[in-house]
């Protein structure tokens, strides 16, 4: 492993190295009113501390505004037009096959953690869910990196680290509960405390955010446990910032039922039955609390089809935002051309796409719909504990800044607090 202090250049972006440990942390699906709500209420006195001494952006997320897609923007810094990531699922057309897109094969630029360790940084990784954790661990050698969805099962062969739950003092999560994303954090204020990292990511879940809304009880109190852990971090004298790797809303009608333009059959009417295929980026394993709706889709025409013509008469159903060609929504959203389908569609902030009713089970909302995907869940928080300088006149501040800011545009704290074993000079 190299001992290189100076400045990387990382996937086109220079980065400085840490002189002080950097935590970046992603609350999934927090739209902004969430924590706005909280520190209005009196429940999130520390990031209320946060705000009023300016350490609070607004900023926007990769496009579309899912979690695959905006956890790897943040750990690579560049959109998924670099790093490959379009989606939690895609149709991969070499296979000819739908795909669960959490294998590393698929990420075509390095991580940022990767890079950094190889530089001689000390990095750690937590995510909640193990669908995340491949592809943000990808080339990593020696720096933790587990899911606390099978914190248990960790191995120091897999995950650099045992004995999680007596390391964390908590139980083992389930993986529809907040108790997931509070493992999160409290791995996080341990490992901070015994290893400190040179650089730290903790990934949330975003099982709160799909039930209930901003200022609602559930979520109000879900905050102020997160706020608790953000103090708990501050304290321990890291450079933190809090993001989100993109928002939430209501995607249900005035009696709580979900509002939803099935696509499939309109185009089965149009060209064909089961001519045209289409993709809805958020599908992953853990669809209980979304029923894989969300509002970004994806459409694969058959080579004898109008494409304008369809662009057209998807455009006119209700609930739709836009429909784009393939090539204007990857230049305007930043995507990977071969990873995206002929058209693109988003939908309107309180209505999700599906494809055909059959293929959803809502059966296990207990709550009105919440999701996310489309161009209404793009703001997202930029929380930072430091002052920050020196950012360029008009720029357009991303999730995937995070460490670009924290490395390169925060006034260090006055005195650098000690690696273990060492003394503050």
């Amino acid at each position: 492993m190299q001992n290189d202090r100076s400045a990387l250049r990382i996937n086109g972006r220079e980065y400085r190295h840490p002189a002080e440990p950097v935590v970046v942390v992603c609350i999934d699906g927090s739209e902004p009113e969430y924590h706005e709500k909280a520190i209005a209420s009196g429940h999130m006195p520390y990031l209320a501390s946060v705000v009023e001494r300016g350490g609070s952006f607004d900023a926007e997320c990769a496009m579309p505004s899912f979690t695959n897609p905006n956890n790897l923007s943040i750990a690579t810094g560049v959109p998924p037009a670099v790093h490959g990531i379009c989606g939690n699922y895609f149709y991969d057309s070499t296979t000819d096959s739908e795909v669960l897109m959490n294998d590393p094969r698929f990420l075509r630029v390095p991580t940022l953690f990767a890079e950094f360790e190889r530089a001689g940084a000390r990095v750690a990784v937590v995510t909640a869910k193990d669908k995340l954790r491949r592809l943000l661990g990808a080339g990593l050698q020696h720096g933790v990196c587990f899911s606390a969805e099978f914190a248990e099962r960790a191995t120091r062969e897999e995950n650099r680290i045992t004995g999680l739950l007596d390391l964390v003092g908590q139980p083992q999560p389930s993986v529809y509960s907040a108790e997931l994303s509070e493992f999160v954090l409290a791995a996080g204020v341990r490992l901070l405390e015994r290893d400190r990292p040179d650089l730290m990511y903790l990934s949330l879940t975003d099982y709160i955010q799909h039930k209930h809304a901003p200022g609602s009880p559930v979520a109000t109190e879900f905050y102020a446990m997160m706020d608790s852990y953000f103090a708990q971090l501050d304290a321990l004298g890291p450079a933190v910032v809090i993001t989100a790797d993109h928002g939430m809303n209501a995607k249900s009608d005035e009696h709580g039922e979900p509002r939803v333009v099935f696509l499939q059959p309109h185009l089965d009417g149009w060209l064909g039955a089961g001519t045209a295929r289409v993709i809805l980026p958020i599908t992953d394993p853990y669809t209980a609390h979304h029923g894989a709706l969300g509002s970004f889709a994806t459409v694969y025409l058959p080579s004898d089809a109008d494409r304008a013509a369809t662009a057209a008469r998807l455009a006119e159903l209700a609930g739709i935002d836009r429909v784009l060609d393939r090539e204007t929504a990857c230049v305007t959203f930043e995507l990977p051309a071969d990873r995206v389908g002929d058209l693109v569609l988003i939908s309107e902030r309180n209505t999700a796409l599906g494809t055909e009713p059959a293929r959803h089970d809502v059966s296990q909302l207990d709550e009105p719909l919440r999701s996310h995907g489309g161009l209404t869940e793009q703001r997202v928080p930029f929380l930072v504990n430091r002052e920050v300088v020196g950012l360029p006149e008009a720029h357009r501040l991303r999730n995937f800044d995070a460490y670009w800011v924290a490395l390169n545009n925060l006034v260090p704290a006055r005195v650098p607090a000690a690696r273990p074993g060492e003394a503050v000079t």
